[in-house]
């Protein structure tokens, strides 16, 4: 309930306002007072002298109501502008929660990542000292392989005897009356691998001129040497050589066509052998007329053939050409060979002229005991014989003996 007051007494104009609020039925806002007041104000605005204060009164009712007004709309402003940080400092918290969230997330996959990597590096030192091992393992083998290949190079020594032959020339052939055969240059070589055995310290290698001789010596227990005031007994043996073989090559090279190799390029494989066979017709370059290019680009080699002869006979000379590819480049070349095996022959055996004698002790430097053996052999007397060689090798050395083959 609201109650006004006014007093008038002498010219003298005051007013009370009470304002009692029932909070349990009604409330009243200060507009709501403000409103009521004015409404009471121009009701007794009319009122004797005192209507001039009460107009003035008006005014700054009005002001203050305006005032009034302003804050409500300030603080309303202050209640949203409230409103708004709330809100975005309730996001501010949800991303900064999600951006917690996410750096966890990281921070686990980055750790296992990590782990992941040095299982990786890990594994990947395993597998590279595996395969330093292996490779140490390879090169062992491959050391006793070349040990090998050189121990069967030594043995496989080959003496070849290409007897001279006289050629009578009775024309010169045009290439269009050239035949097939022609077109190659063939020949046939025998290879003969000449029979060997190893010669030790203590032991000598001597061959009689007769057969009989070394018959003779070879039934002989042992050979009482005389050295000064010593005496050798030198024990005769028969010598086994080891197997040697015989055979012949046919060997054929052709005079038109020509192998190369090493030639790599982006270029498309026809474009590729373009390129050679545009090459090879240059004559600046020694090359000639080609009549087909065969090219593997896996391997990079391949085979030109030419039209004419000449060609081919003359670059395989020199050993390398060059061709235009991506690039200007130099490449190798080769005649093409056509070679086959035949008359294949192993054999093996003894020599029937030489002797093998053993347990001969150092008594005197090799010169002189080779002589001291020549001297005893020569004598009939001791079942000798005349010599064709002697070879005393002393203790502490080795020596690869070859003997011809008959």
């Amino acid at each position: 309930m609201n109650h006004f007051t006014v007093n008038t007494t002498k010219g003298v104009f005051w007013w009370n306002i009470r304002i009692v609020l029932l909070a349990k039925k009604t409330l009243l806002t200060r507009s709501t007072m403000i409103t009521g007041l004015h409404c009471f104000l121009q009701l007794n605005a009319g009122s004797g002298g005192e209507g001039g204060e009460i107009a003035d009164a008006l005014k700054e009712l009005e002001t203050w109501k305006g005032k009034v007004e302003e804050a409500t709309c300030v603080k309303a402003d202050l209640a949203l502008e409230a409103t708004k940080q709330e809100e975005a400092k309730t996001k501010a918290k949800k991303d900064m929660n999600a951006a917690l969230e996410q750096q966890n997330t990281y921070r686990e996959e980055c750790t296992k990542a990590t782990f992941a990597i040095e299982g990786d590096i890990l594994r990947l030192q395993k597998e590279n000292k595996h395969l330093i091992d292996r490779l140490s393992g390879r090169k062992d083998a491959l050391d006793l392989k070349r040990t090998r290949v050189d121990q069967l190079t030594e043995q496989l020594k080959f003496s070849a005897k290409i007897p001279d032959i006289k050629l009578k020339f009775s024309e010169v052939l045009k290439e269009e009356e050239d035949s097939e055969m022609g077109e190659h240059i063939s020949g046939y070589h025998t290879i003969t691998e000449r029979p060997t055995t190893v010669l030790t310290g203590g032991q000598a290698l001597i061959t009689f001129e007769e057969k009989k001789v070394a018959s003779q010596i070879l039934r002989m227990a042992k050979c009482p040497v005389p050295v000064e005031k010593d005496t050798l007994d030198v024990i005769p043996k028969s010598l086994t050589l080891g197997s040697s073989v015989k055979f012949g090559i046919q060997l054929d090279v052709s005079k038109k066509a020509l192998k190369f190799s090493g030639v790599r390029s982006a270029m498309s494989q026809e474009a590729i052998r373009g390129h050679l066979e545009s090459s090879f017709s240059r004559p600046s370059r020694g090359g000639g007329e080609v009549e087909r290019v065969e090219y593997d680009p896996d391997t990079g080699t391949g085979k030109v053939t030419f039209l004419n002869t000449g060609v081919a006979e003359r670059l395989a000379l020199i050993g390398m050409y060059s061709v235009d590819l991506d690039a200007h480049v130099t490449i190798k070349v080769e005649p093409v060979l056509q070679y086959h095996l035949e008359g294949f022959q192993a054999f093996c055996g003894a020599p029937e002229r030489t002797v093998l004698l053993d347990k001969i002790r150092d008594v005197e430097d090799e010169e002189d005991m080779a002589d001291i053996l020549e001297i005893f052999f020569q004598k009939q007397t001791n079942s000798g014989g005349e010599i064709e060689s002697i070879k005393y090798i002393s203790r502490g050395k080795e020596l690869l003996a070859l003997f011809d083959v008959i």
